[in-house]
């Protein structure tokens, strides 16, 4: 079982209450005011008290201070004078802050195979496991563990590591029809078509500014082109890339809420393994939360280092639970889609971001699952079909695990599904965050056992394994 453990803190950028004081400074100018009115002697005092509470709970802390200086500087009384490093170091730590990113729980892993297969013993194979850790505000951050598949029936937990670091996030190149698509669901596609047409195919951010900035100089007769640049910087924003240190061990990686529409967290990743002819890499579905919607985004990643965030768009990709299959179907990308809050779906693509209609394959019937459907992740090929997992919600909102069967050509025939569920809460596992949920992200298909990392009660995780052969023979029955 893994649990949330507290102690596991990132360093962020904290700013107090932007208001206005009376004498018309903000609070940020009056704090950083204060520090520069600091005796040398209260600087030094003060900035080793600090760092002798806080260098072993952070990797790189006087450059994450230094950082964090750097974003508000420009608020200092004369930005052109020279100030100490301790000053500044002490400016920075003011607006810093630790965040707990596991304090409350830690539950809903996926399981991938690992990039890295090299120095293990027949039969054994490395993983990456996926988790929503949740903190303070209830805001979810995506983490990371990693391990060894031993066995039937065995695995060996790698330790997370001390340090937890959140990426560098910063902005990505876009494609025009991408926008183009994008601002089709928001506005009117004919005004909107007169901005976009001024980008380049193929734009990075630069780009983008050249055209916002002869839009402006014409601001007089095309004054409504003003809302068309404000959605498309936004839309820029919601689709950015993290860059981690190859040096950082995966398990210390956080991928933390970046964007506007993630402000309350990223939920519930969806990892699987994509093979398209012979380059593999890895795609990972979430659901980003600003407090009010809901937004399935998507992670692409080679070697969980450099990640690449898009915001999915489309008819299907309008609630949570995506989850893409792990090859082309058809020449199309695949998608498992809950696109009317209560059934299974799948869902079509060309390039894995915008999203077609849903054709629904599965519709709650049994007892266990009468409230609503969803999968527990990604499809698993085998040679009877897709295995899918899939979760209902029942009475007194219990969730558990059932499985289904799709057609390898054409997953929209459900071939079978089991009539009773497949995994269900234990008496020590209905107690929680939220009591009375099993709940899996991926499962990883092991020789010939089926892995499932799951979620016990929005709180902790666990490992259940599944003879492949007997299930399938039961979903075939």
């Amino acid at each position: 079982m893994l649990r949330a453990d507290p102690r596991r803190v990132v360093a962020k950028l904290f700013l107090p209450g932007q208001e206005t004081l009376a004498n018309g400074l903000s609070r940020a100018e009056a704090v950083i005011g204060r520090v520069l009115a600091m005796t040398d002697e209260q600087v030094t005092d003060t900035l080793t008290e600090m760092l002798e509470l806080f260098s072993d709970r952070h990797d790189g802390l006087t450059e994450i201070l230094e950082n964090h200086c750097a974003l508000v500087a420009h608020r200092f009384p004369d930005p052109a004078a020279e100030v100490s490093t301790d000053r500044r170091l002490l400016v920075g730590a003011y607006f810093t802050q630790e965040y707990s990113v596991e304090s409350a729980a830690l539950f809903n892993p996926s399981m991938v195979p690992h990039p890295d297969q090299s120095d293990l013993a027949p039969g054994e194979l490395r993983f990456v496991m996926s988790v929503r850790a949740v903190g303070e505000g209830h805001i979810s951050s995506i983490e990371f563990r990693t391990g060894v598949l031993t066995g039937r029936d065995g695995v060996q937990m790698d330790e997370p590591g001390r340090y937890a670091v959140a990426g560098k996030p910063r902005p990505r190149r876009l494609s025009r029809d991408y926008v183009a698509a994008a601002l089709a669901e928001q506005t009117d596609a004919a005004r909107a078509g007169q901005v976009v047409r001024m980008l380049p195919a193929e734009f990075e951010p630069a780009d983008f500014e050249r055209v916002a900035e002869w839009v402006n100089r014409d601001r007089l007769t095309r004054g409504s082109d003003a809302v068309i640049i404000d959605r498309i910087r936004r839309i820029m924003a919601c689709n950015y890339q993290v860059d981690f240190p190859a040096t950082r061990p995966l398990a210390e990686r956080v991928l933390f809420p970046y964007s506007p529409v993630e402000s309350h967290g990223v939920e519930d990743a969806r990892f699987t393994r994509f093979v398209d002819g012979d380059q593999a890499t890895y795609y990972g579905t979430y659901t980003a939360f600003d407090g009010v919607n809901i937004a399935p985004n998507l992670l692409r990643t080679d070697d969980f280092d450099h990640f690449e965030v898009t915001q999915l768009i489309g008819p299907a990709a309008k609630n949570k639970g995506m989850a893409i299959f792990p090859r082309r179907v058809g020449g199309q990308f695949l998608a498992l889609s809950r696109w009317d809050r209560e059934s299974i779906g799948i869902a079509t693509s060309p390039d894995g971001a915008v999203w077609g209609d849903a054709v629904t394959v599965q519709t709650p019937q049994q007892p266990w699952e009468v409230i609503q459907l969803g999968n527990c992740g990604p499809p698993i090929e085998t040679e009877a079909g897709w295995l899918v997992l899939n979760h209902g919600v029942g009475p007194i909102r219990r969730y558990a695990i059932g499985a289904v069967l799709l057609d390898l050509d054409d997953p929209t025939i459900l071939l079978g599904a089991l009539t009773e569920p497949l995994l269900t809460p234990n008496a020590d596992e209905r107690d929680g965050y939220v009591p009375n949920v099993v709940y899996s992200c991926g499962a990883l298909l092991h020789d010939e056992t089926l892995v499932i990392p799951y979620g016990c009660s929005d709180s902790s995780i666990r490992i259940a394994y599944v003879d492949v052969p007997q299930l399938l023979e039961r979903l075939q029955a």
